[in-house]
């Protein structure tokens, strides 16, 4: 699996990232021996970045990940691990000593001294003005006290991360992960790739899936894409099955090739579809993308190219 370095962090992250969501049992029951085969899986294939949040399963994932990680029975300097803070089953709180506590609580969950990167989960559902002057001074002085090692703030709307990275000090931020818009249907990331570069920030990027809008089952009834949308998107999982080919595999190959991306994480709960992820990684890195599945994909996905939905709460 191939690293790469994640801004000017220094750490080396597999290009292929274990979202833990599932774990929490956000899309339906997974057994813990599942979850923990799958997580030693991951690691024994070479990935070596794990990302969770309280919020997943209301604590779930974060506990069953900890136990995961920990029957590696390996040094803790082999894997980073990446947690988030703010967002919570029973809603957002972005205060100072909320996302404290939150981190300690985290901390115990996965039973680890630290996490590598700390993170403000969907700050576009809080004051971005509480972010820049209250909750980001927290996380740092939780990274001067080496409960974290790296911070970061995650959400949809591209626009959140210029207008944070404006106005805090230079070298404040760490990391930025973004999710569904570095995906065959939504390239927007690549635009704000220069700008996050010149700012010293690594990129994460997670949904390659588009939350499953490019998958042969379709999204999730709730998933917020426009009909049209989510037409679009079946039209292309539909031509891709005719032809012989994979949706899913065909989006997170796109994904990955963009270098200026460290890693791209994808929600996985069986050995099963960490094999799938794995083997589409090194496919890729061995032979390059099927480029003529891809250019008759963005064909049917161009009517809706970079078409979005809104998130969070407006902003005053």
């Amino acid at each position: 699996m191939e690293l790469r370095e994640l801004g000017r962090t220094g750490l080396k992250l597999s290009t292929v990232g274990f979202g833990a969501s599932p774990l929490g049992n956000v899309f339906g029951t997974v057994p813990e021996e599942q979850a923990i085969a799958s997580v030693r899986f991951a690691f024994q294939s070479g990935i070596n970045f794990f990302d969770t949040s309280p919020f997943y399963g209301g604590t779930l994932s974060e506990t069953v990940l900890g136990k995961a990680l920990k029957a590696l029975n390996v040094p803790r300097s082999d894997y980073i691990v990446a947690t988030k803070c703010g967002r919570y089953k029973e809603g957002f709180d972005f205060s100072a000593e909320r996302v404290t506590k939150s981190v300690e609580e985290s901390l115990e969950r996965l039973q680890l001294d630290y996490v590598d990167i700390l993170q403000c989960h969907d700050i576009e559902f809080g004051s971005l003005n509480q972010i820049v002057e209250e909750t980001i001074p927290a996380l740092q002085k939780l990274k001067e006290a080496g409960k974290t090692r790296f911070i970061g703030i995650t959400g949809l709307p591209l626009e959140i991360y210029s207008y944070v990275l404006d106005r805090v000090p230079p070298g404040t931020l760490d990391v930025v992960l973004s999710y569904c818009h570095h995906c065959i249907n939504d390239t927007t990331l690549e635009d704000l790739v220069p700008y996050l570069k010149s700012k010293g920030v690594g990129v994460i990027n997670a949904s390659p899936l588009a939350m499953g809008l490019l998958t042969e089952a379709g999204p999730p009834e709730w998933h917020p894409a426009s009909a049209e949308l989510k037409s679009a998107c079946q039209a292309a999982a539909t031509h891709c099955k005719e032809k012989g080919k994979n949706i899913s595999k065909l989006a997170l190959q796109y994904s990955l090739v963009n270098k200026d991306i460290t890693s791209v994480l994808v929600g996985m709960r069986s050995v099963e579809q960490v094999e799938e992820n794995v083997a589409a990684a090194r496919e890729l890195a061995a032979s390059g993308i099927d480029e003529e599945t891809l250019s008759e994909v963005e064909n049917i996905l161009k009517p809706v190219k970079n078409q979005s939905w809104p998130s969070g709460i407006q902003q005053s």
